[in-house]
């Protein structure tokens, strides 16, 4: 698996992780994409990282095609970066309780039982770091990850909007949590929005959409449960490319992932990886 490109045009923009001890205290670590080449580069439009596509279907790129030495530089990148210490250092359960600064932030969204807290550890190559249910709604505080000895990005898992089996006023409380986070926080480099790619996306992802548009906020599509969707997959990715179309805060890229295969993991690391060199 790895990425599918749409085509946009210019812009004319878990359980909570409550460890015993660790609520709201301080974090300690530091801290986009380099434009493909011949991609479009107009003013505002994210760029995708370099060397990363797939077919219409979501098949990876043909094995016998040249190597694209950017690509392969990107992907050694990400593997260094997650190859480190990974560590809880804080939940936060409204805006006051961010850090005021520091470094860059990747934050992960979408809706309740999305598989995010599978994917995050994933992507770090632990089981239990980001804790998950089979619950939606375990994760109501902004839990943040970052490397223990502060290279790289803080990672950001953030509560799980739309249904979820906890009383309504929770949900909405941990909803407008989220919101009041993608609108108001300067070192948010990008937001990966992640979409089951067995439903494909819901009208509570097209209002997320809408507000990162109105932030001028850069977000990513991911596909979670590839391995799952069987039949459901291309209609899937084709009701993804549909939304983000003429959206002017969104990557041009969707990613195609399976945290149980691990299909599209070494895609997300060279993808954050890049971001975070960038912007660091």
């Amino acid at each position: 698996m790895g990425q599918h490109r749409v085509d946009l045009p210019a812009r004319p923009e878990e359980e909570e992780r409550h460890l015993s001890g660790a609520d709201d205290t301080p974090a300690t670590p530091p801290a986009s994409p380099a434009p493909a080449p011949g991609a479009q580069d107009a003013p505002g439009q994210a760029q995708p990282e370099p060397g990363f596509s797939a077919d219409a279907t979501g098949a990876a790129p043909d094995a016998g095609a040249a190597p694209d030495p950017e690509a392969a530089k990107a992907l050694e990148a990400g593997r260094v970066l997650f190859a480190g210490d990974w560590v809880f250092t804080r939940a936060c359960h409204s805006i006051k309780h961010l850090p005021a600064s520091g470094p860059v932030e990747v934050a992960f969204a979408g809706r309740s039982n999305v598989g995010k807290s599978s994917l995050l550890n994933a992507l770090v190559g632990q089981k239990q770091l980001a804790r998950s249910s089979n619950t939606p709604g375990r994760t109501r505080a902004l839990n943040l990850f970052a490397r223990s000895d502060g290279v790289g990005p803080v990672v950001v898992d953030m509560p799980g909007y739309g249904y979820a089996k906890a009383p309504k006023a929770e949900v909405a409380a941990w909803t407008a949590l989220v919101f009041d986070y993608l609108r108001g926080r300067p070192n948010l480099a990008r937001v990966y929005l992640l979409i089951d790619a067995r439903h494909g996306p819901k009208p509570v992802d097209i209002e997320a959409m809408g507000v990162m548009d109105e932030a001028a906020i850069s977000y990513q599509a991911v596909l979670t449960k590839c391995d799952k969707a069987g039949s459901a997959r291309a209609a899937s990715i084709k009701a993804t490319e549909d939304a983000l179309r003429r959206r002017p805060a969104a990557h041009p890229e969707v990613l195609l992932t399976s945290s149980a295969k691990g299909d599209g993991i070494a895609e997300l690391r060279a993808a954050i990886a890049t971001l975070a060199a960038e912007r660091g």
